[in-house]
């Protein structure tokens, strides 16, 4: 070796060992660190805009056809699509066909004309719900029948509002049944919350169709009564009752009058004012997907219908956003079978607010006497002494009686995946599993078509940071802070870090992998910190997303990998992601099940080994609506994405730090 390159590699040597020692010196600290990440890149207002023009964009507006014979078939191509392929989706069908199952659990003689009959009645096998049917002392030949359904009322079907439009209805010879309703009233334990719907989506079987068969078990007793005049049905109720009414009346024909309270807005309202349709039923996973509520109206045609909306509501739907929306778009509808008039429209000015009281019981008691062809009700008959407590009306429920949580754990049991195959026949079996689980979170993939360095700042010691906004070629946009130390070798090695709580909570991990020599991307996709368009947990974006045929997962995760496969051509190799909750953790294993070459290693801490994990702690679901995803669960869980991801080496550690 000649004395020049010996000189040479020494001074190399001094410059690195100097290089060190001065690294040592400046490690970096999550304090240092943490003023780097405070500066949120886009604002919420921003990422709600976004994701309200992304869902806006082909809103479906129903077309009148040519005939009212079109219309018949089209309509009955749509409640059969609307059942089979969306509310049934992966119930069994004995649990669809079931006969109504109701038991007479006490009789309360009132002595005003009519008497109360308490029932408990069976939703799905295990799971108990209660009715009260008012009906007249003198039950004669055939009469009319009205379904009466509650909305999110703490009472249930015990609300003073309720009762007294039932007593007015037995009163003048009709049937009105009383139906209780999960999570409310008797069935207000707290795994009755409807936001426990999300877990029956994640293990396959489609909440709406959970909502849809509570009412449908009521209809079809009513409509096996005696007494019940097939021909004389009708259904009503305010809010989720609304709702509920809304649904069956489009579905079932034998729904032949409805009355509407408060209960329903178009997607032109609902994502506008996502707050109004703020209910996992409301927004149903594929519900609205080419679909909207103008088309339930609409599939009434042409029996009588009248919606009631509030000039001033308080609430949700007000009424000069659903007459236009609504109304007027079902309207020419019930022109084909010339019965313009069979769609009615009140708007409610006493009080004005949300509510089902006098001034529009009134008008339900006018449309239902009038197309019932009885003797007109005009005037609600005085019963306020009659009001019962809900001691009084209680039902008799078993105490073992199922949840709405504890029927997602009991179908989850019941889920039975092939086996991995042998590793010579593996291949094939990952692309095809690639493939399934794409069409379950919706895969479509999205490039980044610009990457907008909006600031960057220096900290000492020697610690460079650049603020990134992707915007994506779907029109959507994420949030990245890219971060090294400014003496860091060139082409250090890469790491994103993705966190539930946004990239701001990620300081102590950034510095630590930053004293390490690497580069770090602090990434933040739709729905993450400060990507996410409300504060809190409402969840209101990643409902109206599923509802309209994407899934929240598949929008994070497409993301993720378009600023992962931009970040690896930046610096040149396999990634390494190292993730801290549950959210992140899925998030990014996904990723790796799908693209497996980008990475290297996935550490997950704060995590889960098992999906299972969110049905038994139970994790609310507005804690983590994007893991409530439709079929994931039955289809998939944590190891057998790990297998998926290979080559990439995974490291989980859950909140006691074991892996």
């Amino acid at each position: 070796m000649t004395p020049f390159r010996s000189a040479t590699r020494l001074a190399l040597l001094l410059v690195f060992l100097i290089a060190k020692a001065g690294f040592a010196k400046a490690q970096a600290t999550p304090n240092t660190v943490a003023p780097l990440l405070e500066e949120p890149v886009l604002s919420r207002a921003v990422a709600a805009y976004q994701i309200q023009k992304f869902l806006m964009k082909d809103i479906p507006k129903p077309v009148v056809p040519a005939t009212a014979a079109q219309w018949n078939v089209e309509k009955q191509r749509l409640q059969k699509h609307l059942l089979n392929d969306i509310a049934y989706h992966g119930w069994p069908q004995e649990w669809i066909e079931a006969a109504p199952r109701f038991e007479l659990t006490a009789v309360i003689l009132t002595n005003h004309g009519y008497r109360v009959r308490k029932y408990r009645y069976e939703i799905l096998p295990g799971f108990l719900s209660t009715a009260i049917l008012y009906e007249p002392e003198q039950l004669s030949g055939r009469m009319p029948a009205i379904l009466n359904l509650t909305g999110h009322e703490s009472l249930g079907n015990l609300t003073e509002y309720e009762q007294k439009r039932c007593i007015t209805f037995a009163k003048h010879g009709i049937l009105a049944l009383s139906l209780g309703w999960p999570g409310l009233g008797e069935l207000g334990q707290p795994e009755n919350d409807h936001d426990f719907a999300g877990h029956l989506d994640l293990v396959g079987s489609n909440s709406l169709g959970f909502f849809y068969l509570v009412v449908r078990r009521g209809l079809d007793f009513l409509a096996t009564l005696p007494n019940t005049d097939a021909a004389r049905i009708g259904v009503t109720g305010l809010s989720g009752g609304g709702w509920q009414t809304t649904i069956i009346s489009a579905l079932d024909e034998r729904v032949k009058v409805m009355v509407e309270v408060a209960g329903i807005g178009s997607l032109q309202s609902n994502l506008t004012r996502p707050t109004d349709s703020s209910h996992v039923e409301e927004d149903a996973t594929d519900l609205m997907m080419g679909f909207d509520y103008p088309f339930l109206v609409a599939m009434r045609a042409p029996r009588p219908t009248l919606l009631i909306h509030n000039e001033q509501d308080d609430c949700c739907f007000l009424a000069a956003l659903v007459k236009p929306y609504i109304y007027e778009q079902a309207l020419p509808f019930f022109g084909l079978y010339d019965s313009e008039s069979a769609l009615r429209w009140h708007e409610n000015t006493d009080p004005g607010t949300h509510n089902y009281q006098l001034d529009n019981r009134q008008e339900a008691y006018a449309f239902f006497s009038e197309h019932f062809h009885l003797p007109p009700i005009s005037e609600e008959i005085a019963s306020n002494s009659e009001i019962f407590t809900p001691q009084q009306l209680a039902g008799d429920l078993p105490k073992q009686n199922l949840t709405v949580a504890a029927l997602a754990r009991r179908l989850a049991s019941q889920i039975h995946r092939a086996a991995v195959p042998a590793a010579a026949i593996r291949e094939a079996w990952r692309v095809s599993q690639r493939e399934q689980l794409k069409s379950i979170i919706r895969y479509s993939p999205v490039s980044v078509e610009e990457t907008w360095m909006l600031t960057t700042r220096k900290r000492q010691p020697g610690l460079q940071s650049f603020s990134y906004r992707f915007d994506f070629s779907n029109s959507l946009s994420a949030a990245g802070i890219w971060l090294a130390q400014a003496n860091a070798a060139r082409n250090p090695p890469p790491t994103i870090i993705l966190n539930d709580k946004g990239y701001q909570a990620s300081a102590y991990d950034v510095a630590e992998r930053v004293n390490r020599g690497e580069q770090v991307l602090a990434f933040e996709p739709l729905f993450f910190g400060s990507m996410s368009p409300d504060e809190g947990e409402p969840a209101y974006w990643e409902m109206l997303v599923a509802s309209r045929g994407e899934r929240a997962l598949g929008l994070e995760v497409a993301q993720f990998i378009a600023a992962a496969t931009w970040f690896r051509v930046h610096s040149g190799t396999r990634l390494r992601l190292e993730t801290d909750g549950i959210r992140s953790q899925v998030v990014a294993l996904v990723a790796a099940a799908l693209e497996p070459d980008l990475f290297s290693e996935i550490e997950s801490t704060n995590a889960m080994p098992s999906f299972s994990h969110l049905l038994d702690a139970p994790v609310p679901y507005r804690s983590a609506p994007d893991l409530f995803c439709l079929d994931l669960y039955k289809y998939f869980d944590i190891d057998r994405l790990a297998i998926l991801a290979l080559p990439a080496k995974t490291l989980i550690r859950n909140k006691a730090g074991s892996s």
